[in-house]
């Protein structure tokens, strides 16, 4: 392969923390009395339901959308916790990179393989890049919440080909939906992290 794609959160950004215990940590102090499984199951089922405000869920920052999922998941639909937990999520402390994938990248860009990121994500996932320090691992990143459309639509990953001007291209993420069927709609080859793929030594070898 010339170049790979990489979805960001759950593929190359882990999170520190499980979600069900950031939501109750900021949510508690206004009443929420829920447990954490019933915190991470409501929290699922939000997130799974379509976004009726709009097409697209992450529009520009994705307040709105994420103060949904927040007050869905926990019952509390005080603006100040969503808020609370948007911006602990945007902070490089909320996140780690994935083992081995910094490495795994670095020697596939020694070896002339070109690399984006490709994510549904709002406007923080630059900055949180950047943060993180591992931006200048990636020739290019490409955000839904930026080019207006969200996987599994091609239309993201053929933007992301156009930006990197390559052909035979493989994408690897962590939802089979929304990457594999999406990328190979895109007529990318893709694997599924976890599954075709279950480390990112297996993908550098691979690539």
């Amino acid at each position: 392969y010339r170049a790979m794609l990489v979805d960001a959160a759950g593929t190359f950004l882990i999170p520190t923390e499980q979600v069900a215990d950031v939501y109750l940590r900021y949510a508690r102090p206004h009443g929420c009395m829920l447990e954490e499984g019933e915190v991470l199951s409501r929290f699922r089922r939000a997130y799974n339901m379509p976004w009726k405000a709009s097409s697209l869920r992450y529009v520009g920052d994705a307040r709105d959308f994420w103060h949904c999922i927040v007050a869905n998941s926990t019952g509390c639909d005080r603006p100040e916790v969503s808020e609370a937990i948007y911006e602990y999520y945007s902070r490089p402390e909320a996140w780690r990179v994935a083992p081995g994938a910094v490495a795994a990248l670095q020697r596939l860009r020694d070896a002339g393989v070109l690399t984006a990121v490709v994510s549904n994500f709002d406007t923080r996932l630059r900055p949180l890049l950047r943060d993180l320090a591992v931006q200048g691992l990636f020739d290019e990143v490409v955000v839904s919440a930026e080019v207006h459309a969200e996987k599994p639509n091609p239309v993201i990953f053929d933007a992301a080909i156009r930006a990197l001007s390559a052909a035979a291209v493989v994408h690897v993420g962590d939802d089979r939906r929304n990457d594999c069927w999406g990328a190979r709609d895109a007529g990318i080859t893709a694997w599924l992290w976890g599954y075709d793929v279950r480390s990112w030594e297996q993908v550098a070898q691979r690539v």
